[in-house]
């Protein structure tokens, strides 16, 4: 059996998700009292972008795997 491979790590759509995930976290730091909703829905939509990426990229058949990044 073959061990699976994991190769979005090697994406730079990937990369640069991950960069916006942090910075997001970064200005976010400062939202509350009456933005804490929108910052809360940001940062979870932030997140998942670079789990839609690497779920994509995770799919063996070419349509799932170009579904995933417009998803994201």
């Amino acid at each position: 059996m073959t061990e699976p491979i994991f190769d979005h790590g090697r994406l730079d759509v990937y990369l640069l998700s991950i960069e916006y995930v942090a910075s997001s976290f970064t200005v976010a730091k400062d939202l509350n009292g009456c933005h804490r909703h929108a910052r809360d829905q940001w940062l979870r939509a932030a997140q998942s972008i670079p789990l839609d990426i690497a779920e994509g990229n995770g799919k063996r058949s070419l349509k799932d795997r170009s579904r995933f990044p417009d998803i994201a």
